[in-house]
């Protein structure tokens, strides 16, 4: 590029202002380093581009943990939440999952804002072209020429980068939400080296409020109890403003996709990025549920001061006309007027199994991946590996060891550890099934499992410390009262007992006791459980999880530790696999691709087997003996 110049000397400069780059440069600022962060376009800080809304199974998981390390997204999101609803009430407490509409608008001037007061932190309106190896890390280049030496660079580019955006036989460059792609970043990645691929992702079409017969559908309203993302909100302050509503598919709309399936572009072969097979758009759902008779939708709203609405569960890449015409298909949507056209989007990534744990890339010290970059999909998805890729950039940066996640520590690092270990085929999406230890890490007990780390590594506060603290002696608090209070069998205690489909008790039992019993929990309680304290609903809720599925918590400790056994046998940086002699080839070509930290990182490979795992114990136990 011509007309260079020199523009600043910065510690960590982050690629990108959606959720994973937020979250990376607030993180290393408050850190301490000298960071700047680069947008496209300075309106679309933190944007939604496609549901409004954060959160759901799994993923108000990951919010939670981002809080509990000192994160921004549970803030930001209970700041801008109108309708807040705990999804899986019905079933166990492993799966419960909090998701909130959130006011789109408000949400991205909140983050803006954020990033503008940050100490430490620049925000530029800027397309970065080039991240070029310098003298002392790397130099990113704008396109208008300025050049940044920096430290360390984390890419969070999200679909932007080469994005092209296809409805039906039309395609364009284009960024999500009509904004400009990343143009010419790939090329400069591509030269650097990194081993780049195409992905794909869609998004609905957006709607006008008037033109919805809400008459005719089902209202799903928010929750009467509120439970906050982040455990430093006041419930108080969030509030149920706005309803939501469902509608569903009839053979009339699959009627008219099935006969405008040829100028799908995911059925022509135009679109070569591979889409998430867990949010498929609605062709694709036609496609691979032949079976099924109707399809669900939520009719969800942008915000207060929009008359947009978002219709969830409705992605496509089908012609403008088509979507229209299937639209209309549908009940209450018989009038609808399309604001906004679904889209499909295709972008570039890198393979995440070329990345470190620390999200750091191999090969390429001080350069970093987070969120679509690297494979995955969501927001908070992104906003959890921005989170890890902004400590551990400042943490290089200022001299310290790195901060990893296990898998049986987090969400966050079971995300982080499948996309590393085992790599995706397609974007990453976090559910609750991904991880081994799910009771043991409910979004409950977040601040418990990792807000010590928050607080060690800089990013949690004292405030925020001190209620923790105070949230853990109440806990304890009321276990110990609950194994001391006993009751007699008396008539009320059995009327209650027996309303619950519970057995009657005939002698003295502890209030522990009860509350093991499945049907049985505080509220049935109420009015004999007269000393209960005044305390936060939260804590209640988690004596009762721990006393009802003690057995199994204990049971899923156990394997924790075997696993931690195993994470703690290292494997030396420098093996080369093909010299061990016993693997099988597959092993030996996944091993040197994925150079594994440690035995159990080993065995979640893909294609390495109980045996390869034996071998390498072995080949450590003889080079161990060699060594003295």
């Amino acid at each position: 590029m011509e007309n260079r110049y020199f523009r600043e000397k910065i510690d960590v400069a982050v690629i990108g202002a959606g959720h994973a780059g937020i979250e990376a440069a607030v993180a290393s600022a408050r850190l301490g380093c000298k960071t700047a962060i680069f947008t496209i376009n300075m309106d679309s800080v933190g944007n939604l581009p496609c549901n409004p809304s954060i959160g759901g199974t799994a993923k108000g998981h990951l919010v939670r943990e981002i809080d509990a390390l000192g994160g921004v997204m549970a803030k930001a999101a209970d700041k801008n939440t109108i309708q807040s609803r705990m999804l899986n009430r019905g079933k166990g407490p492993a799966v419960h999952s909090l998701r909130a509409q959130i006011d789109r608008k408000s949400y991205t001037v909140y983050m803006k804002h954020l990033l503008e007061t940050t100490e430490n932190l620049s925000l530029y309106q800027a397309e970065v072209v080039a991240v070029e190896k310098g003298e002392s890390g790397y130099n990113v280049v704008t396109r208008l020429g300025a050049v940044y030496e920096a430290a360390a660079v984390i890419i969070a580019t999200g679909t932007f980068l080469g994005g092209k955006v296809y409805i039906g036989e039309v395609s364009y460059a284009s960024g999500p939400d009509g904004l400009f792609p990343a143009a010419f970043l790939t090329e400069s990645l591509v030269k650097l080296g990194l081993p780049l691929r195409r992905f794909k992702t869609g998004t609905p079409a957006r709607v006008h409020r008037a033109s919805i017969d809400f008459s005719c559908l089902e209202e799903q309203p928010g929750d009467d109890e509120i439970v906050p993302f982040s455990f430093s909100t006041d419930p108080a302050t969030v509030k149920n403003l706005v309803p939501c509503h469902i509608s569903w598919t009839n053979d009339r709309t699959k009627e008219v996709i099935t006969e405008n399936l040829h100028r799908s572009p995911l059925y022509s072969g135009e679109i070569e990025g591979v889409g998430p097979r867990y949010c498929p758009s609605l062709e694709d759902k036609i496609v691979r549920f032949p079976d099924k008779k109707r399809h669900q939708l939520f009719i969800e709203p942008c915000g207060l001061d929009t008359e947009e609405m978002y219709l969830q569960g409705m992605s496509s890449s089908l012609p403008e006309e088509v979507q229209i015409a299937f639209y209309k298909t549908i009940k209450g949507l018989e009038n609808l007027q399309v604001m906004r056209n679904a889209y499909a989007i295709e972008y570039d990534c890198i393979d995440p199994q070329y990345l470190y744990p620390t999200l750091e890339v191999k090969g390429y010290d001080g350069l970093y991946g987070a969120g679509q970059f690297n494979g995955s999909s969501g927001y908070e998805e992104a906003a959890a590996q921005g989170l890890i890729a902004g400590i551990n950039a400042a943490r290089k940066i200022k001299g310290l060891s790195p901060v990893t996640l296990s898998r049986s520590s987090s969400y966050i690092g079971t995300l982080i550890d499948d996309l590393c270990t085992k790599g995706c085929m397609d974007p990453y999406r976090m559910m609750t099934s991904r991880s081994e230890y799910r009771l043991v890490l409910r979004q409950d007990n977040a601040d418990e499992r990792l807000m010590p780390l928050g607080y060690e590594i800089g990013l949690v506060t004292e405030e925020e410390w001190n209620a923790f603290v105070l949230r853990k002696e109440q806990k304890q608090a009321e276990i110990e009262r609950v194994q001391k209070t006993y009751f007699a069998p008396t008539k009320q205690l059995n009327d209650i007992l027996v309303s619950r489909e519970t057995t009657p008790v005939n002698t003295g039992v502890c209030l522990a006791e009860l509350l093991k019993r499945p049907t049985v929990d505080y509220k049935a309680l109420t009015e004999i459980d007269k000393d209960r304290p005044k305390l936060p609903y939260e804590i209640f809720e988690r004596v009762q999880t721990e006393l009802k599925y003690e057995g199994y918590i204990k049971r899923q400790l156990a394997q924790i530790n075997e696993n931690l056994r195993l994470e703690g046998v290292k494997l030396p940086d420098d093996i080369d696999y093909s010299t061990v002699y016993g693997l099988s080839l597959e092993a030996v070509e996944k091993l040197n691709k994925v150079r594994p930290l440690n035995i159990g990182q080993a065995g979640r490979i893909s294609g390495i087997s109980p045996a390869d795992i034996s071998v390498l114990i072995i080949y450590l136990e003889k080079s161990r003996r060699k060594n003295g």
